[in-house]
């Protein structure tokens, strides 16, 4: 199978954050080729119920042969390498790996859709996505990453334009 380019957006809010990204990004430099990696920011959580530690983001970029559904498969290996535990919905995590890209690719099935369906939505996604691959392409939108960064910061500043 052919490499493709894929975005990978990596959160934890439970624990040693730190350590449980710095052991994910070990983690993926070895599983993919021309790694990129962002820098980590501080978010608070997103559609939770009651009160959350914090989250550390960031994002990791790369190839890999693997199918979608393979890498899908390893990213939640690797959350559980970290005591990850999918209990409700939103809950706090030790490591959340998310695949919000892969390559030009749209994937619909149970259990796997891609791109991720709220990535466009989520600054803890595109910011750290934007600094180091503003060029992927949403293959929904056919909008750059930079570019629904770019609407996302105007939509929250107040400052949508007629057509966005």
């Amino acid at each position: 199978m052919a490499r493709v380019t894929v975005a990978v957006a990596l959160g934890s809010s439970l624990g040693d954050r730190t350590t449980h990204l710095a052991y994910a990004q070990e983690r993926l430099a070895r599983l993919l080729a021309d790694y990129r990696v962002s820098s980590i920011i501080k978010t608070q959580p997103v559609g939770v119920v009651g009160e959350q530690t914090p989250f550390l983001n960031a994002a990791v970029v790369g190839t890999t042969a693997l199918s979608a559904r393979d890498l899908l498969t390893t990213l939640h290996a690797i959350e559980h390498e970290r005591g990850r535990e999918r209990t409700i919905r939103n809950a706090p995590r030790t490591l959340d790996l998310d695949l919000i890209l892969y390559d030009d690719v749209i994937v619909n099935e149970p259990g796997l859709v891609v791109p991720h369906p709220r990535f466009r939505e989520r600054r803890f996604v595109l910011d750290p996505l934007a600094e180091i691959a503003p060029e992927l392409v949403d293959p929904v939108t056919g909008l750059t990453v930079a570019a629904l960064h770019e609407k996302l910061m105007r939509a929250e500043s107040g400052e949508a334009r007629v057509g966005d």
